[in-house]
């Protein structure tokens, strides 16, 4: 019976794992070189033993992680690209989806920009405070409240007056567009 452990020396890194997480993509190239009857594919073994594989095997900690554990992670300092390329060469179809997914994502995010916001400062008496605060919209949200300390009379009552900074985010443009806020915002 075959060994449940399988060695592979990937570009002269030795990586160890079992044939049900080789095989967890039965399409791969991975599971093709040594999980069927009479294996698919041939492979030169090394004198330990192990498949050989003319890979980058910085990229094939994480193809072989994905296949551990379902999760997609890769370090910072690898590329997505070369994931993506060595996901593509072996084969792991759902992995390939991810990686592109991931790799959508950021360049949506980076073309976006930074984000940047619109401020308000507002001025208004103690009692109109609670009103104002809980009555904004439009993505406007209350940053800092500042006391301006004086108070004045106003008939027989003294109010305090406040400071009230609000932002929201400035949608920069769709398809170059610049969005106004609403009229709503605006008052």
């Amino acid at each position: 019976a075959a060994s449940k452990w399988v060695r592979l020396n990937v570009g002269g890194t030795y990586f160890v794992s079992t044939r049900q997480t080789l095989c967890r993509e039965p399409k791969s190239f991975l599971c093709r070189l040594c999980c069927q009857d009479g294996p698919e594919l041939g492979s030169d073994k090394d004198e330990t033993g192990a498949y050989l594989i003319d890979r980058d095997p910085t990229y094939f900690g994480p193809i072989l992680n994905y296949l551990r554990h379902g999760k997609l992670i890769i370090n910072k300092e690898l590329a997505e690209e070369g994931v993506l390329e060595e996901a593509e060469f072996y084969n792991i179809a759902s992995l390939v989806r991810l990686v592109k997914e991931r790799i959508r994502d950021n360049e949506n995010r980076t073309s976006q920009g930074p984000v940047k916001h619109v401020y308000r400062v507002l001025q208004c008496q103690e009692e109109e405070l609670t009103q104002m605060v809980s009555t904004m919209s439009d993505g406007w949200k209350f940053e800092q409240l500042i006391s301006i300390g004086s108070s004045y009379n106003y008939g027989n009552e003294d109010q305090a007056e406040f400071l009230c900074v609000v932002s929201r985010e400035l949608n920069n443009s769709t398809n170059g567009i610049v969005k106004e806020p609403s009229e709503k915002a605006k008052v």
